[in-house]
């Protein structure tokens, strides 16, 4: 494979050769047409080569050593059976330019297995941007986590996926998801069924999480053992949640008194996370405050509890999501 050079920065040229020893791999690494090597380049402004087990970087010191950094993690995660997408190319290239990660990208090209992760039934996730690594720090050291930030940024996901983690080793006895119906009134009363069947639609994303991250069966054997409990934030009143990792999902759209209520449920032994978009608030008109604003005010810098905040910039989803993001934020800023 050769292609026109792209044209790099200014700085001292530099050249690295790469030898892969898996031959076999390559063409999932290169991806269909080269694709993966195309975006490095364009994404890095390197002039990528290749020759049967051999892969030739040109460019700045510092782009070439960043587009070597990405191609070695791309290839410990395809030998770790991972599948190279579009987005875990960019997301590989976020986190190589990324200064403070502590050496993560250095520790997969090596072909050991990365500090950060979470293993579940179906899956092992690790971190796809510098946030989520932060993130996924914050859910292993701190009782308490307020996750803060557009959708896409795996927020929710990577607090599920923590959780059963827990459940699986026996850190935790039950798993709790919760979220506010904010049409939870008259609205809910002319859906069919009982109230399980009424909640439900509202509940669906976590129910889509805990399916990515256990078997379907487990899944609806846990739920039927209550040790998984998938309810609204009503529902928690009057409860005391111990021995249990507790998320509560779209949080913006609680009222103070609600959040109030949920924090205070905490119970020994538990992990509670709480997630939200604060700019996406759907609470009804005459509400005068999101109980995740006030409770971000309230509780910044209380010992025990976590903040981490996830721009436009960690969006997982396709890029134009965090394109559309960045253009909304920009408009009401």
């Amino acid at each position: 494979m050769s292609r026109k050079p792209v044209a790099a920065q200014a700085g001292d040229r530099s050249r690295v050769e790469l030898t892969f020893d898996r031959p076999q791999l390559l063409s999932a690494l290169f991806g269909q047409y080269d694709r993966n090597l195309v975006a490095l380049e364009n994404r890095l402004g390197v002039y990528i080569t290749a020759r049967g087990n051999r892969v030739g970087l040109e460019g700045t010191a510092e782009q070439v050593a960043l587009a070597r950094d990405v191609l070695n993690d791309l290839y410990v995660r395809i030998q770790r059976g991972e599948e190279v997408d579009s987005g875990l190319v960019d997301a590989s290239i976020a986190m190589a330019a990324e200064p403070t990660l502590d050496g993560i990208i250095s520790a997969e090209k090596t072909g050991g297995a990365p500090p950060i992760m979470i293993r579940t039934r179906k899956k092992t996730i690790v971190p796809r941007t510098p946030a989520q690594a932060h993130y996924m720090r914050e859910l292993v050291h701190n009782d308490m986590i307020f996750a803060l930030g557009p959708a896409g940024t795996g927020k929710t996901y990577l607090a599920v996926a923590q959780a059963v983690a827990q459940l699986i080793t026996g850190s935790v006895q039950r798993l709790i998801l919760s979220r506010p119906a904010v049409e939870a009134g008259e609205r809910l009363g002319f859906l069919p069924g009982d109230m399980k069947e009424k909640v439900d639609p509202y509940l669906r994303p976590l129910y889509d999480a805990l399916y990515d991250c256990l078997p379907a069966e487990q899944v609806e054997r846990r739920i039927a053992s209550g040790e998984i409990e998938i309810a609204p934030i009503a529902f928690m009143r009057g409860r005391t949640l111990s021995d249990a990792f507790v998320i509560l999902d779209e949080a913006q759209n609680t009222t103070p008194a609600q959040m109030k209520m949920f924090l205070t449920r905490f119970g020994q032994n538990s992990r509670m996370v709480i997630c939200g978009d604060p700019n996406q608030t759907d609470l009804p008109g005459g509400v005068a405050a999101s109980g995740l604003a006030d409770a971000t005010m309230r509780l910044e810098g209380v010992e025990g509890i976590a903040m981490v905040r996830f721009t436009a910039a960690d969006v997982v989803r396709h890029p134009i999501v965090g394109r559309i993001v960045e253009a909304y934020e920009g408009r009401d800023a």
